[in-house]
């Protein structure tokens, strides 16, 4: 990527979800994607979601972030506005743990899709690496980080089974 232009947005519906979501941006820089990060609310500013989702597609935007708690209305308001992909990222705001968000995020109507990942800072991450996904279609390099980055994860998995067996790989016991 060697643009500078955001591919990704990433909407929080709060600014106390800062910490969560910047989890989806740092996956992001780390792939070397461009991305903005903004605070709308379904709810509390609506006018603003519709003006951001409006924007997006001229602005070069090729998938949305969306992480919010309670209703999590963020996304599926997003999904209804653009034909951009969105991710919801459901946050454990409420004192139901994130679960209302991730039901509400989950039951989106026939022709509104909305992708959903885990609850919290996971969520987030994993959004990322979705959307590097998504980019990754059209895009060698992009795809060959992926690799690279699915290489690693094995590796380190590899290498700790390694320090549990002893040395070497580790081997299954019965």
């Amino acid at each position: 990527m060697k643009s500078t232009t955001p591919l990704v947005g990433i909407l929080i519906g709060s600014d106390s979800d800062l910490a969560v979501m910047g989890e989806s941006a740092r996956v992001l820089g780390d792939f070397g994607v461009p991305c903005e990060m903004t605070v709308a609310s379904a709810h509390r500013s609506p006018e603003r979601v519709s003006r951001y989702a409006a924007s997006v597609e001229k602005r070069g935007i090729q998938v949305l972030i969306a992480g919010a708690g309670g209703a999590a209305h963020l996304a599926g308001v997003l999904a209804s506005l653009t034909t951009v992909p969105v991710i919801a990222v459901p946050l454990a705001s409420s004192p139901l743990g994130g679960f209302d968000a991730l039901l509400a995020s989950v039951q989106m109507p026939p022709g509104v899709p909305v992708a959903v990942t885990s609850v919290g800072a996971w969520g987030a991450r994993n959004a990322a690496i979705l959307a590097v996904q998504i980019l990754a279609t059209s895009d060698r390099a992009l795809r060959r980080k992926l690799v690279e980055h699915k290489r690693k994860m094995a590796a380190e998995i590899d290498e700790k089974a390694g320090h549990l067996a002893g040395s070497g790989p580790a081997r299954l016991r019965r």
